[in-house]
């Protein structure tokens, strides 16, 4: 039993010395039309310009280069995860959201889900409660290249 109690104390001891003070900053997905999609998150969730960056060199794992341009999306007065539209134009590639789900929290879920449609999004689930958010409402809809947008409002009104 000793021995055991050893054990366990030495690996949890290892355990938390492999941890790392961590955050999750940056989630990017890859869009079809930068300037529309940029137009798209900013209308809905009205988010600002962090900041954009055009032709930026990709060394490929082949030895080729792809040139890249980013768009930075967040909350100037909110610190927090930031969104990256990215876009190659001049690769040709596929952009379609299956099985990719960003996640916003609002105050308005109902109001976001208006904005998603009249932005030519589509909506899954209206704004509605759900039993995983307790008192609160959940939508689900899509941009413009079909990534899921989960909008989730904490407390209904």
């Amino acid at each position: 039993m000793h021995s055991n109690l050893k054990i366990i104390i030495l690996s949890l001891i290892m355990l938390l010395s492999f941890q790392v003070n961590a955050k999750l900053g940056f989630v990017g997905i890859g869009v079809s039309d930068i300037e529309k999609s940029t137009k798209f998150y900013q209308d809905i969730l009205d988010m600002d310009i962090i900041g954009t960056y055009d032709d930026i060199i990709v060394d490929n794992a082949d030895g080729t280069e792809s040139y890249l341009d980013e768009v930075v999306l967040g909350y100037e007065d909110k610190p927090g995860t930031l969104l990256v539209l990215m876009n190659w134009p001049k690769d040709k590639r596929q952009y379609d959201g299956d099985n990719v789900k960003i996640v916003f929290e609002v105050e308005d879920a109902k109001k976001v889900m208006k904005k998603i449609k009249k932005s030519g999004g589509k909506v899954d689930r209206e704004a509605l409660p759900h039993y995983t958010i307790e008192g609160g409402l959940v939508g689900l809809g899509r941009d413009l290249d079909n990534y899921v947008v989960e909008i989730i409002q904490w407390e209904a009104n």
